[in-house]
């Protein structure tokens, strides 16, 4: 009987743990202050509402940053990074016909 209860318990916690994690949806505004040409501020929780398919950015399957598979290459230029998030940010937008997709319209100094 103990161990029911135990593992009872248990059960409730895992499946809390699981709704917690489920509805984390990230932060609402991501700044991206590394280009050059100034910082982008990204409004998440806007382009959660416009795009409910996380798979959309979310390529992986997984909720990582970017940056965690698109960074610096071999010879140490960023541009996997850079080419990512202008491919498929300004490309969504381009298709969208909606969003910015010239350079100050994302970078401000």
């Amino acid at each position: 009987m103990k161990k029911l209860i135990v593992m009872l318990i248990v059960a409730a916690f895992v499946g809390t743990a699981f709704v917690a994690v489920a509805q984390d949806k990230g932060p609402a505004v991501i700044k991206m202050d590394k280009a050059k040409t100034g910082v982008v501020t990204f409004d998440h929780a806007k382009h959660q509402a416009d795009v409910p398919d996380c798979a959309g950015c979310h390529h992986t399957g997984g909720f990582e940053k970017c940056s965690s598979c698109h960074a610096k290459k071999a010879d140490g230029k960023k541009l996997a990074y850079k080419k990512a998030m202008h491919d498929n940010c300004k490309g969504c937008h381009k298709e969208m016909k909606k969003g910015p997709t010239k350079c100050k319209e994302c970078h401000v100094k």
